[in-house]
């Protein structure tokens, strides 16, 4: 897995001072208090402690933790045996800390907070994308994110296999139901609202484009709900197609004949299933021939994957 994104890194650090903040008063480790290790832990003591998997999965957070240490507690030295994005079984070593025995153990928690929470998500995506291997369906994330940890969770769910969805609402047009349901208030014809929301939203690109993060290129998405406005949305009278189209809570045989309709009118517009997936339905699904499936069980539903600290010298 690549490095952190430095805009990751930047929203790493926040959260990191954030936590430690929490735990002892202070981001700064010589100025906050961790009560038991300061009463029972001498300074000069120096011990090795390794984070440990309790089970099978996928990890992500090493390269937070290593921040932890390098950022925060300099003394202390992460060496990782299992990388972010990679496989591990119980029992086995991930990442090994070396140094002052009384910043290992303050740092400690925080340390398996990022990396307990981000391999819970790293895992359940490796999940989802593994159910869907043999088809052409990537698994994406949504905006169904822990606020301030969107990047990370993000990051985890290509650690674990899975593609990013747009990171924000600054990066990419996406109309909804609602905004269609205004959208229709707002113009004579409702029959034609799907064309000429289109038409506005890629006119709009076009002329804030300068201002963009991927200008020009800027994606133009629109949620559909049954076959009928999904016809519309890619027929030839509309002169603006989207780039993608995301097919909401459609049944498996919907989402069947809305492939074969795109096949043979718009074959360069994208399909997305969303809404009713989980592992049991992700599939099925993946089957019908469509090109993504968006799922926020991925960040908002993830189980910490459980990791230790166990002590392995001291001196």
């Amino acid at each position: 897995m690549s490095k952190l994104s430095k805009e990751t890194v930047a929203d790493a650090l926040k959260l990191i001072e954030s936590s430690l903040t929490e735990d002892t008063g202070s981001c700064d480790l010589l100025k906050g208090i961790d009560c038991t290790t300061d009463a029972v832990v001498p300074h000069d003591a120096v011990a090795s402690a390794a984070f440990v998997s309790r089970a099978s999965g996928t990890v992500c957070g090493v390269e937070v933790s290593r921040i932890v240490a390098e950022k925060f507690a300099p003394r202390v030295e992460l060496s990782d045996a299992i990388a972010d994005g990679e496989r591990v079984q119980p029992g086995q070593t991930i990442a090994t800390l070396s140094g002052p025995a009384h910043d290992i153990l303050t740092i400690e928690r925080t340390c398996l907070n990022f990396m307990c929470r981000l391999s819970g998500i790293s895992t359940l995506a490796r999940t989802f994308v593994d159910l869907v291997e043999g088809t052409k369906a990537q698994v994406l994330d949504t905006r169904k994110t822990t606020p301030g940890w969107r990047r990370l969770e993000k990051y985890a769910v290509a650690c674990g296999g899975g593609t990013n969805h747009r990171m924000g609402l600054y990066d990419a047009v996406m109309l909804k139901d609602n905004h269609l349901a205004f959208y229709r208030s707002q113009v004579d014809d409702g029959a034609n609202v799907i064309p000429s929301a289109l038409q506005q939203a890629r006119k709009w690109i076009t002329d804030n484009a300068s201002k963009l993060p991927n200008g020009e290129k800027t994606i133009l998405q629109l949620e559909v709900d049954t076959i009928e406005q999904f016809q519309i949305a890619i027929g030839d009278a509309n002169a603006t197609r989207p780039d993608i189209v995301l097919l909401d809570n459609m049944s498996t045989e919907q989402l069947t004949a809305a492939v074969q309709i795109r096949d043979e009118r718009s074959p360069s517009v994208l399909l997305e299933a969303s809404g009713g997936v989980n592992l049991d339905t992700i599939a099925g699904i993946a089957k019908t021939g469509v090109d993504r499936i968006s799922v926020g069980a991925l960040t908002h539903s993830a189980m910490n994957f459980d990791i230790g600290l166990d002590w392995i010298s001291r001196s």
